[in-house]
C-alpha cells in the first residue's frame, strides 16, 4: 500500500505541472484538419500522437484502414491479467479542409478556441498524459489502453468494430468525450440510426402524359409525413428528415427522389420498436408503382448506464471531488462512441475529458483550467478501481 500511495503522489504531481506541455500538444493537434472523410489529416494527427507516445517510452500499434484513419493503440502495462482500462478517444472533427488555416489554435486567458478543441483533441491530449504518468511512475491496477479512433463524428463506420472487441475484454471504460459545460459527465445517451432512401418512380411529360409517370417525389412525401408520425418525446424517440432531393425537370414527373433520415432513442428495445414502424413505412406503395430502398444506413447505441457502470461513476465522482471537482452525471441527445462499449457490457463513463462548449461551430471552445484536474480524477479513479 505504501508503494501505491507514493506512485499516487508522484503521479498527482507530475500532472499539476503539465498544463503546458498539455497545451502545446493540443495546439499540434487542432492545428491539424482532420475530417472524418479526410484519412491523411486523421492519420496525421495519429502520427503526432505517436511521435508524443514514443519520446514517453509507450509502445502504440495500428488497426489499418483503407478509407478511414488508422485506429491507433497505446500501451501501458500495469498490475495483474491481461483485462486493461481503456481510454478512448476519437481523432477527427466535422470541420472541412482549410479550417485549421482560418481559425488556427488560440488562447484567451482560460480559453482555447480552434476546431476539434473540445471535441475532443483536448481529450486525446489529457488521456495521453494521464497514460504517461503510470508509464513514469507506475501504480496502475491494470494494463492501460490508450484507444484512438478515426471516424467518430460519421458514426464510427472503420472504428466500431475495433472498439466493440477492445471492449469486450475491458475491465472499464473512460470516454474523454468533452466535459459537459457544467462540468458534469455522462451517464447516458441516445442511439442513433442514419439512413439514406431513394425512391423510385417513372418519369412522363408532366404536360402531356402526366397521367403515365409515377412520381417519385409524391412517394417520398408520403413516407416523410409518416415517417415524421413516429416521434414520440414522450419515450424521448425522434424521426427527422433532414436533407432531401429528386426530379430532373420542372416539366417532369420526378423518376426518382432521395432522403437522409435522422432517428434518435433512449434505449435498444426503443431501437427496435421504432424501426418495425420504420420499416413498415418504407416498404409500403403510398403512390403504387413506386418502389423504396436504403442505400446507406449506419448509426449509434444507447449508452445505459449499468450497475457496473454506476459503481465506476460514484467513484470517479468521488475522486473529482478530491482534484477539487464537482461532477454529477447527464444525460445527453447526442450520440458517441460509448454507446458500443456499454452495450458490449463494459462498464463505461463518458465525457471525461476536459470541460468544452459549443461543439462542432466556429464558437468551439475548451476550459484550459480543467484539463489537469480532469486528468488527475481519470488516474485517481485508475488507480482506486481496485480498492
Amino acid at each position: 500500500m505504501t508503494d501505491l500511495l507514493e506512485a499516487e503522489a508522484k503521479i498527482l504531481s507530475w500532472l499539476d505541472q503539465q498544463r503546458p506541455a498539455m497545451t502545446d500538444l493540443l495546439e499540434r493537434l487542432v492545428n491539424i484538419d482532420s475530417g472524418s472523410y479526410n484519412k491523411a489529416g486523421v492519420d496525421a494527427v495519429g502520427v503526432a500522437i505517436e511521435d508524443w507516445f514514443a519520446a514517453e517510452g509507450i509502445p502504440t500499434d495500428r488497426v489499418p484502414h483503407g478509407v478511414f484513419g488508422d485506429c491507433i493503440r497505446a500501451h501501458v502495462s500495469g498490475g495483474e491479467g491481461n483485462r486493461p482500462i481503456v481510454l478512448m478517444g476519437h481523432r477527427d472533427t466535422v470541420f472541412p479542409d482549410g479550417t485549421a488555416n482560418e481559425r488556427p489554435f488560440r488562447v484567451e486567458g482560460d480559453i482555447a478556441y480552434g476546431p476539434g478543441v473540445a471535441d475532443m483533441k483536448a481529450g486525446l491530449v489529457m488521456n495521453a498524459f494521464v497514460l504517461a504518468a503510470f508509464k513514469r511512475f507506475g501504480g496502475a491496477p491494470y494494463p492501460l489502453l490508450g484507444l484512438y479512433t478515426s471516424d467518430e463524428e460519421i458514426a464510427s463506420p472503420s472504428s466500431r468494430p475495433v472498439i466493440e472487441n477492445e471492449a469486450r475484454t475491458a475491465r472499464v471504460v473512460f470516454n474523454a468525450e468533452p466535459g459537459r459545460p457544467s462540468g458534469n459527465v455522462v451517464t447516458g445517451r441516445k442511439g442513433a440510426s442514419f439512413f439514406k432512401i431513394k425512391v423510385t418512380g417513372k418519369p412522363a411529360h408532366s404536360g402531356g402524359q402526366h397521367e403515365l409517370g409515377i412520381s417519385a417525389i409524391g412517394e417520398l412525401a408520403a413516407k416523410i409525413t409518416e415517417l415524421h408520425k413516429l416521434t414520440d418525446y414522450d419515450v424521448g424517440t425522434t424521426v427527422n428528415v433532414g436533407i432531401v432531393s429528386g426530379g430532373s425537370a420542372v416539366n417532369m414527373v420526378a423518376p426518382h427522389a432521395m432522403a437522409e433520415v435522422d432517428v434518435r432513442f433512449k434505449t435498444m428495445a426503443a431501437r427496435d420498436a421504432v424501426w418495425e414502424k420504420i420499416t413498415g413505412i418504407l416498404e409500403t406503395a403510398y403512390v403504387p408503382g413506386t418502389a423504396t430502398e436504403i442505400i446507406e444506413s449506419k448509426g449509434f447505441l444507447p449508452l445505459q448506464q449499468s450497475a457496473e457502470s454506476k459503481e465506476v461513476f460514484e467513484l470517479y465522482v468521488k475522486c473529482g471531488a478530491e482534484a477539487g471537482l464537482t461532477i454529477a452525471g447527464e444525460f445527453s441527445g447526442g450520440s458517441a462512441d460509448s454507446g458500443f462499449t456499454a452495450q458490449v457490457g463494459a462498464p463505461t463513463v463518458c465525457a471525461t475529458g476536459p470541460v468544452g462548449a459549443h461543439a462542432h461551430t466556429p464558437e468551439e471552445m475548451m476550459r484550459l483550467d480543467t484539463m489537469v484536474p480532469r486528468a488527475k480524477t481519470v488516474a485517481l479513479a485508475i488507480m482506486r478501481l481496485d480498492r
